[in-house]
């Protein structure tokens, strides 16, 4: 064989080795060695440039950093017999990596694993509370509450609760966190990220809303058709008092000038009566002759005696 060939065959052959025999682990990593499919040794966190028995010896690489699990909405009964749709999320990390191997092989075996004991333990809890346990975290104050709600909205909100629905993520959380620490798995958080009701309930529920809500508005529509009605009245009452009494002071204003005209008369007629009688005459003449009017008199009318000619 020809020594060149033979010292690029040896020199591929050990460049092989060396890469099977070398792997490097990552920040956010942390490896489990197995041989012939059992685990060697424990798990390696440090990262960097690691070695291992070539082509005996293989690696199985789980993520250090916090993980995601959200679970699928479950249709659950409460204690108080109302069909709701519950959603939940959660936050897991890996803490044993060879538990971890041993026990659930991958990451996709974790998820299924957690979905049973979460989703089980989440239907447990929901099914020992009232739904207003659930939907809530706090008691309300009544003078939080505005004032447009009616009376049997406000027994609901007024309703006090023992817990609430932190407190059952909580207990959700610790139950399920037992069960997972056995498979080198911390459960960090849990909590519920929504509650629906099943839509059959949930359109009789929205038929009672719009049924109160209704009812609400025919309560605002009557008090406001009654203060409109005490207004409209007020205004009139107002109304008529105040033309009576423009009437009133126009006729004492009238009453009070006729009396001064009367006056004004009686002086003038008593200071000379002739030329009073005279210029009253030609007033008259002005309202009751003009250039369209015909007026046939004798001539010894009291009216005309001012135009006779004198003799």
């Amino acid at each position: 064989m020809n020594p060149r060939y033979l010292g690029f065959g040896l020199a591929l052959t050990a460049l092989v080795v060396v890469g099977s025999a070398s792997y490097t682990v990552g920040e956010a990593e942390q490896v489990i060695i197995t041989q012939f499919g059992e685990p060697t040794g424990e798990a390696i966190t440090d990262a960097g440039l690691h070695f291992k028995v070539p082509f005996v010896q293989e690696i199985h690489s789980f993520d250090k950093r916090f993980l995601e699990w959200d679970g699928s909405p479950n249709q659950v009964p409460t204690r108080d017999k109302r069909f709701i749709w519950v959603d939940t999320y959660a936050r897991w990390r890996i803490v044993d990596p060879l538990r971890f191997f041993q026990r659930l092989q991958d990451e996709r075996g974790a998820q299924s694993r957690l979905d049973d004991i979460l989703d089980g333990e989440t239907r447990n809890a929901v099914a020992r509370y009232d739904l207003i346990e659930l939907v809530r975290n706090s008691n309300r104050s009544p003078d939080d509450i505005p004032d447009e709600i009616v009376d049997e909205e406000l027994e609901v909100i007024l309703e006090n609760i023992e817990k609430g629905r932190d407190q059952v993520s909580r207990e959700i959380l610790e139950v399920a966190a037992g069960r997972t620490a056995d498979l080198g798995i911390e459960l960090l958080d849990l909590r519920i990220k929504r509650i629906n009701y099943v839509e059959e309930v949930q359109q009789d529920v929205f038929a009672r809303m719009i049924a109160e809500r209704q009812r609400s508005a025919e309560l605002y529509r009557s008090e406001g058709q009654g203060e409109a009605a005490r207004i409209q009245g007020e205004r009139e009452r107002d109304l008529k008092r105040i033309q009576s009494e423009a009437f009133e002071a126009a006729e004492i204003l009238r009453g009070e000038a006729d009396a001064q005209a009367t006056d004004i008369y009686a002086a003038a007629y008593g200071r000379d009566a002739d030329f009073y009688s005279f210029t009253k005459s030609l007033e008259t003449y002005e309202k009751v002759i003009d250039s369209g009017t015909t007026v046939i008199m004798g001539t010894d009318s009291e009216l005309l005696r001012y135009l006779e000619r004198s003799r």
